[in-house]
């Protein structure tokens, strides 16, 4: 269903059909519209609305595991290192690497629920950029393609700037080389003069 069609689903429903956080953007997208002809300065808005309320695409599909073939190949053998990559990440350093991963084993060897941890921590990856809940909701995305659905939050991580290979202080250390190498760029020569 594109994105034409989901906006007029939704200015053609009444609001009592919709839930509280699509009200507003149904009221949103019908000041945006007009009198049903928009502009493309209105259609840009409208657009930007339907992303707030439904979410912004992933950068890559869930089933696209052979983007990072290195990463695919550790994920099916070792599930619980990619997992305490991404957690460590998405909890900015708050958890380790290490402590992440033992916590997903057990969860996996015990009772493999392991995928209750997992869902967590792809609702936090999507809440914090604003993705969309697709193709399927997080729990079934882990409960049946737990190997994909880490891969998956793995490139999007990886994507964004945010390698989770390279740990929490890994990224931390390169941006902040990036952000010496932008102010020597920024710093001009010294007094250069010719001699005899």
């Amino acid at each position: 269903m594109g994105r034409n069609e989901i906006t007029k689903e939704l200015n053609g429903m009444s609001q009592s059909d919709q839930p509280a956080i699509t009200i507003t953007a149904t009221h949103q997208l019908q000041a945006s519209s007009g009198n049903q002809s928009e502009s493309p300065q209105d259609s840009s808005s409208s657009s930007l609305d339907l992303d707030l309320v439904i979410g912004r695409p992933w950068t890559t599909g869930l089933f696209d595991c052979r983007q990072d073939q290195t990463n695919s190949i550790i994920t099916a053998f070792l599930p619980c290192v990619t997992f305490g990559q991404i957690s460590e990440v998405l909890d900015e350093g708050k958890s380790t690497c290490r402590c992440r991963s033992s916590c997903y084993l057990l969860l996996m060897l015990a009772s493999y629920s392991q995928w209750i941890l997992s869902t967590e921590y792809r609702t936090k990856l999507r809440k914090k950029f604003h993705l969309e809940e697709a193709p399927y909701t997080d729990v079934v995305s882990h409960l049946f393609c737990p190997c994909c659905s880490l891969c998956q939050e793995f490139r999007e991580l990886k994507n964004r700037g945010l390698d989770p290979a390279l740990g929490w202080n890994g990224i931390l250390a390169q941006q902040q080389g990036k952000e010496s190498d932008d102010k020597q760029l920024n710093i001009p020569p010294p007094n250069q003069a010719m001699s005899n």
